[in-house]
């Protein structure tokens, strides 16, 4: 092996690197972006979790045991007052977690003190749809009810938690997992396809070659993203069946979800025609997708929850399409709300016309 060829070579390579200012600023700024992002997620900023609070016992101690909740700096309670069925409660006004303290509570404790140890038992009300979260506060609430019990009873309980589901049918974490997989999956293939289209085939002069043909731009495009969506129903077959025979993931078939597969797909070739358009190099384009797709898969609840980040990110998560078709895939094929799913369909559909109606019209088929 002669080194001089090799040294050679390497030097001809960061020279075609740096003359290439579209490749050195992604290269120096996608890094920079994921780790901005991802320092942002898990920089240790404190995250809060709502938990409504059914105070049946208003008492003093019922009032002391919030007070510790909202001092703990991660659970943020909030009081309600329900005369009704919890469940259908919490399912009207779209409550994740509640805790209900029996009316008694203050009694058992001021019996503590006198040396009886009569059980009285806290209810913990969660969907399990939100199980991260939901465990997450289970645990902060777990932990306090035995310093309570410590305290009061040297270690016995006396203060028990009991779990009560607010869905019939349990929910874990794949089943969170495998529609935010289905909607990552088709957002990488439609951008990074339609980089494909309308940057390598204009660079290479495909596309200038297809004005002397009698296919117009308008039929090639929507041809092309015909070939885009039959790839994104692939796909999303592919995961539902693995994740049927693998995990047992019960997927339901319905239209809302294969209404949101549709504007998937076109909202996300709109976007990678945008890009392929305003990024001339295919070095350039490709790192150009990632840096707008990767984060948008982070932290638009594809692997975790939202409510795990800090605020101003949850915030910010909601303005971007893969928030929108993530949630409404989660609750049109696996959650069953089809209300939700609804609000969600409304929104990928806003945003499919936005983005493919601009991809299509700044989509040339000559170089400028």
């Amino acid at each position: 092996m002669r080194i001089k060829v090799l040294i050679n070579d390497f030097k001809a390579s960061i020279l075609t690197w740096k003359r290439s200012k579209g490749t050195l600023f992604w290269t120096i700024a996608f890094p920079i972006i994921l780790i901005l992002i991802f320092g942002a997620i898990f920089s240790g900023q404190s995250v809060e979790y709502d938990i409504h609070i059914n105070d049946l016992d208003n008492s003093q101690h019922s009032h002391q045991l919030i007070s510790i909740m909202n001092e703990t700096g991660v659970l943020k309670p909030h009081t309600v007052d329900i005369t009704s069925n919890i469940t259908a409660y919490m399912k009207n006004e779209d409550i994740a977690r509640l805790l209900e303290i029996p009316k008694g509570y203050g009694q058992a404790l001021e019996a503590a003190l006198s040396g009886s140890t009569s059980p009285i038992t806290l209810t913990y009300y969660f969907d399990p749809s939100e199980q991260s979260s939901s465990s997450i506060v289970r645990s902060i609430i777990s932990d306090m009810l035995q310093r309570l019990n410590l305290q009061y009873t040297q270690g016995r309980t006396l203060v028990e938690l009991k779990d009560e589901s607010t869905i019939t049918e349990e929910f874990g974490f794949i089943d969170f997992f495998i529609p935010g997989m289905i909607g990552f999956t088709i957002m990488q293939s439609c951008i990074y396809g339609s980089i494909e289209r309308n940057t390598k085939f204009r660079k290479d002069g495909i596309l200038r070659k297809l004005l002397t043909t009698p296919i117009t731009r308008s039929e090639w495009i929507f041809s092309k993203m015909l070939f885009m969506l039959f790839l994104s129903f692939i796909s999303t077959i592919l995961i539902g069946i693995v994740g049927w025979l693998v995990w047992g993931v019960s997927i339901h078939v319905t239209p809302l979800m294969i209404i949101i597969i549709i504007a998937t797909s076109f909202l996300f070739s709109g976007m990678g025609m945008l890009i392929g358009r305003f990024v001339k190099e295919e070095e350039t384009a490709d790192t150009a997708g990632g840096a707008i797709s990767f984060p948008m898969m982070f932290l638009a609840g594809t692997f975790f929850p939202l409510d795990q980040m800090p605020e101003a990110l949850q915030t910010f998560a909601r303005v971007l399409p893969l928030y929108y078709v993530n949630e409404g895939l989660r609750n049109a094929m696996i959650y069953m709300k089809f209300n939700d799913a609804l609000i969600n369909t409304f929104a990928v559909l806003i945003f499919a016309a936005v983005f493919f109606i601009a991809g299509v019209v700044l989509t040339k088929w000559h170089e400028d």
